[in-house]
């Protein structure tokens, strides 16, 4: 069992020991299995693998089985980098069955991602990024690393995740979304503290959050938004900057992804 604090101080780097050091804990139906590195890797056959996410007070847990790929073969008109090297001990990404990466996407090493993946065109995924099962991440997103994105999300076309994000399960994130993290732009030092989108939110397109809000369970923000202070659960969002109202009884329902 893995587990990623609302502080965000358990990165992906340490998630990826513990999957060497046999520390995880897999579903008493599977077999465990180390990942193995090597210069000259040998597939293996390739093994289910469980990916399941559940927040609890304000904690991520994931139990997770990655299977571990390597030596990818894109065709070379995709122009698809999978595994980009940024530190020398940098790790291959891992990732499930069942995954669609379209052309000119990159993903770089020390990535984690689950089962039914799929992107659109020119995506970017940074390092030490942990994604759940069946994601969409849409064409020309950027997710820039050290970002937590659980179960049945869909994030559309022309989305800004900037680091120190969690994004929870079953949540729609609406074309071009722009998320901060940095409350004084190039001004002082200040800790990055990206946005934590709860379970089931639903965010609008061409909407903007200032850093480290909050967007609560099952709460709407509305397209065109501006979000400068956290949304509480099952409230809207709506206006510039957002003026914050309940949510319509009729509107508080899981999100149909």
């Amino acid at each position: 069992m893995v587990r990623f604090s609302s502080s965000l101080e358990d990165k992906q780097a340490e998630t990826r020991k513990k999957y060497e050091l046999h520390e995880e804990r897999y579903d008493s139906s599977f077999e465990r299995q180390k990942p193995v590195y090597s210069e000259n890797p040998v597939q293996e056959p390739r093994q289910p693998n469980v990916v399941n996410s559940e927040f609890y007070d304000g904690e991520m847990v994931l139990d997770e089985k990655p299977q571990i790929h390597e030596a990818f073969q894109f065709p070379p008109s995709e122009n698809i980098q999978f595994g980009v090297k940024y530190a020398p001990d940098s790790k291959p990404p891992v990732i499930g069955n069942n995954y669609t990466i379209r052309s000119n996407s990159i993903i770089y090493n020390d990535v984690v991602i689950g089962d039914n993946f799929r992107t659109g065109h020119n995506v970017v995924i940074r390092e030490n990024t942990n994604i759940g099962d069946d994601v969409l991440i849409g064409t020309n997103t950027v997710i820039e690393g050290d970002v937590i994105i659980g179960n049945d999300v869909s994030i559309q076309s022309n989305v800004y995740i900037p680091t120190n994000s969690v994004i929870e399960d079953n949540v729609f994130i609406g074309p071009c979304a722009c998320f901060t993290n940095d409350k004084y732009p190039v001004r002082i030092n200040y800790d990055l503290q990206g946005p934590r989108i709860r379970r089931g939110a639903s965010i609008g397109g061409n909407t903007t959050f200032l850093s480290n809000v909050e967007i609560g369970e099952g709460s709407i923000v509305a397209a065109g938004a501006i979000v400068i202070h956290s949304v509480p659960p099952f409230y809207l969002a709506i206006g510039t900057p957002a003026r914050i109202k309940p949510l319509p009884d009729h509107l508080k329902v899981p999100n149909k992804l």
